[in-house]
């Protein structure tokens, strides 16, 4: 069944950094793979996910907080690497394509 075929369904997911909830399209789907997580921006990989705002605050708080082992249920550290570039990628692109903030002068 598709989310077109129930009109009333809001598909949400929580973010491991910020606890925080959203729609699918505005967090990154990862998926662990022999130690390593891995980012799954097409949210198609098999397996289990987690999903992680696209921000290095979230990253770094998923982090502190030990959650990529918890989010996988998996026992033991895992590598976040390539997710990290993933994030920082993405913070360089969307900072390219933002406009400029406007400043307001006050007199």
């Amino acid at each position: 069944m598709t989310a077109e075929a129930r009109p009333g369904k809001v598909r949400e997911r929580t973010c491991i950094g910020c606890r925080k909830r959203d729609s699918p399209s505005g967090l990154l789907r990862m998926t662990v793979s022999g130690g390593l997580v891995l980012p799954d921006p097409a949210h198609r990989a098999p397996g289990r996910g987690a999903h992680l705002h696209p921000a290095t605050a979230c990253l770094d708080l998923a982090e502190r907080r030990k959650a990529f082992p918890r989010a996988f249920r998996v026992h033991g550290a895992l590598d976040v690497s390539a997710v990290r570039a993933q994030v920082e990628q993405y913070a360089t692109t969307s900072a390219a394509t933002r406009p400029p903030a406007t400043t307001v002068a006050t007199t």
